[in-house]
Formats: structure tokens, sequence, C-alpha cells
């Protein structure tokens, strides 16, 4: 099998680097030098360009890919990927953009974190990589565009935002309906009493699936499965495993989609609630996992939410009964359901009024076109991105407790300020990351 990465153990001394400092609410802002001073004109100047490094060219990391190198202000620097099919694929893509094939490849991400002339990093790897090469590219000083969910566990999570605060980047969550203006309305329309008292907030997504083992295979020549299989538990080779839609539905490599996709619509509903900086104060809920086959994440579940101060969310997976696909705002006066691609209410009238010229909303939210824009906006602006690191976490933290309610099988009690369920030895063990294979472990902040 071709190794395309040296040893863990060979350690790359890190790098990091403060070269603007602009202030923030939680921490100085980075703001590299070469990135500031764009003037009017046909285009951005050579000093103003944002370098940025790609951290997995797999499907999502080249569909984010290939939005950067629509940006005249952005220029990709670098690729990483252990599967030298996405490589190529990669190498294609910015050739195509550039009129020119030149690319930084690397064959470990710690070496392109380390690279002075990488301003930002976006980083779209399977679930199981999330935390320790994103923690190791903001202790770098990059600015980060965090494909979702945040890790395999809260305390990842967590250790991911206290790099954040330390480091004062710009990071922004993949969780890109907040640059939905139909997501964005569908919040403010429950933020500001247009539906009457919010009763009941509900989101369905898609859920599990079940299927046969997957045999072993030879390992290829073109893919590293020792370093994609990485901190997690070790499995036979099967080319099926290295698909998004099949990993994502391995404990090995994932929560399943109660977290890959429940962030996103889970996220609006945080937003909708006016709940970004707290959580729940109780989460219980039902589930059921596939009994044999290659697919072990939960496949189908029920969970509900409730806030000291805020409406109660019920979570739930596409199929349950008197629940559609999306996110769903139920007042006491209508209600309104928003998807990707469309919005309705119960009655027109909610509906009336989208640009709010009419009728101002006192509640505004931040508006955002695009979200790969809105993140190197940031980055120029030096301010916080749409999807900043607090509404991240407490986000994914809600897909992190539904998991956990569903598999515990009772109610279960959550302090938001502390963020640790109380007086539950059994559900807090839950929170801490699972062992990491070999010598691989959670960068110190």
């Amino acid at each position: 099998m071709k190794r395309i990465f040296p040893s863990v153990r060979s350690g790359l001394p890190r790098r990091a680097f403060l070269r603007g400092i602009l202030a923030s609410a939680v921490a100085p802002m980075v703001v590299l030098t070469r990135v500031l001073g764009a003037g009017a004109g046909a285009g951005p100047s050579p000093s103003s360009k944002i370098s940025l490094g790609v951290i997995g060219v797999g499907a999502q990391g080249t569909a984010d890919m290939g939005m950067f190198l629509g940006h005249r202000d952005v220029h990709v620097t670098a690729v990483c990927d252990v599967n030298q099919r996405n490589i190529e694929r990669a190498r294609q893509m910015v050739a195509k953009a550039y009129g020119s094939p030149d690319l930084k490849v690397y064959s470990d991400f710690r070496e392109l974190n380390a690279d002075r002339s990488i301003d930002a990093v976006l980083m779209a790897l399977p679930v199981h990589w999330h935390s320790i090469p994103a923690l190791d590219a903001i202790l770098n000083g990059k600015h980060i565009y965090h494909e979702k969910p945040m890790g395999m566990s809260f305390a990842e999570a967590r250790r991911v935002r206290d790099a954040v605060k330390k480091k004062g980047v710009v990071f922004q969550f993949g969780t890109q309906q907040r640059s939905d203006q139909k997501f964005r309305w569908a919040c403010e329309l429950a933020r500001n009493g247009r539906l009457g008292k919010l009763q009941e907030i509900r989101v369905s997504v898609p859920g599990g699936k079940s299927g046969p083992a997957f045999t072993e295979q030879l390992v290829p020549a073109w893919v590293d499965w020792n370093r994609w299989v990485g901190p997690a538990p070790m499995t036979p080779f099967h080319e099926g495993k290295l698909s998004r839609d099949n990993h994502e539905n391995m404990t090995n490599f994932s929560l399943g989609m109660i977290s890959c996709w429940g962030i996103h619509h889970l996220d609006i509903a945080q937003w909708g609630n006016n709940t970004d900086e707290t959580g729940p104060a109780t989460i219980e809920g039902t589930g059921v996992f596939p009994k044999e086959g290659g697919f072990d994440a939960v496949q189908s579940w029920k969970v509900r939410f409730e806030f000291a101060k805020a409406t109660p969310v019920v979570f739930v997976s596409d199929g349950t009964a008197g629940f559609d696909h999306g996110v769903r705002f139920v007042g006491s006066d209508g209600w309104v359901h928003v998807v990707r691609g469309d919005i309705r209410a119960s009655s027109e009238k909610i509906l009336t009024d989208p640009d709010n010229k009419e009728e101002a909303l006192k509640d505004r939210l931040p508006v955002s076109q695009e979200h790969t824009r809105d993140f190197v906006d940031a980055i120029h602006g030096g301010r916080r991105a749409i999807c900043d690191i607090g509404p991240a976490v407490r986000g994914d933290t809600l897909c992190q407790m539904a998991l956990i309610a569903v598999k515990q099988g009772r109610k279960l009690r959550w302090d938001p300020v502390g963020e640790t369920f109380v007086g539950d030895d059994g559900a807090n063990a839950m929170l801490q990351p699972r062992p990491f294979r070999g010598d691989w472990r959670l960068p110190a902040v």
C-alpha cells in the first residue's frame, strides 16, 4: 500500500502568528496584513487576496472549494487529502478556475497548517477527523471554514471553541442555511410575534439507514487507509466506506444523521428560538438502531428539548407521523414551515412583505447572501462570521444531547451555563471523547 503520509510521530512544530490585531468581543481577531487594504478598481490587489488551504477534497470539500474558487479575492493555494483520486480532481478544478495547475499538495495536514503563506483553511473531512486538524489549523493562526458537525463529542467541540477564542481567528460553521433568505425570514417571523406566541418548534431531518455488511477488500494504492481511519478504531477496508453517504452512518466515523443532518435544521431552530447563547433544561427521547448489517448509527428517533425561557423543540427523523421534513415554527396565531428552496405558512398573510418594507420587524437577523462569501468578508472586515463558534457549539450540542438521551432512555437535565448534565455521571461520561487510536491526541489549547 502506498504511504502518502509520514509517521504521526514526526511531530511538526507549531507556527502560530499574529500579524494584525482587531478588537472583538471574545478575543483579538487575527487579520493578516496581506488581506487588508483592498482598493477600488477592476479587482483585488495581490496583497488583498486570501490564501486558502483545503484539508479534505472529497465530495463536500470540492463543493465548498468550488465556491471559494469563484471569489476574486481568494486564491486556493494548497490542498491535502489521503485519497489521490480526490487530489487529482482538485488539481483539475484549480487548473480550470485559474488557468494554471500551480497548487501545493501536502502529505500531512500539519504541514499545510504550518505554512505561513496560508491565511485560512477549509476543513471538510469525515466527521471522525474534524477536531484534530481543525484545532491544529486554529492554533497555527488560520481562519477556518469548519464543515459540520463539530466532531464526535461535546468535549472536542468545546476544545475547538477554546482555541478560536484564544487565537481570535474568524470561524465559520458549515451550516449554510443561515445564509439563505427563506430560513432567515422564517426565523424573523417567529422571533417578532408574526405567528403569535411561539408554542413549539418542530424539526425533521433524514434518518439513518440499514444495509448489508461490507466485505473486506484489498487496499488500493491510491488511498492511505490507515491514515483515512486515523484516530478512529481500525476497520477492514472497503471502497464503499469512503462514500460520505455510508461512513456518516457508521459509528466508527460519525454519530449518524442525528448529527450530520440534524445540525442543519437544529441550527435554524436555535436561531428562530433566540437560544444561540444557551441550551435546553431537559432532554428526553427514544430511537431505533439497526440490528445487523454495515450501518450501526441511530436510524430513527424522536427527542424533545424543553428550555427554561424559550420554546420547546421536538426533533425527529423524517417519516415520523405528524411531521414534515424541515423546520416548523408553530405559534398561537399560525405557523411557518421552511425547507431548502421553499417556505410556506398557515396563511398567505404571514408571508407578505418578505423585504420588511411595510411593517418593520424590530428583531432583525444578520444578512448573508452566500456562506463562503460571508466568511471571506468577515476576514476582510475583522468581524465575526454569521455562524461563529458560539452558535456552532450550542447547536451541535443539541445533536450530542439528543443521541445521549436516546441511548440513556430517560429524561436528562442539562445545565446550559456549566454545560453539563445535572447529577448524572453516566450521561456526562458520554460528553467526553472516545479513546483515540495510536498516537493521535487532541492538541492542547
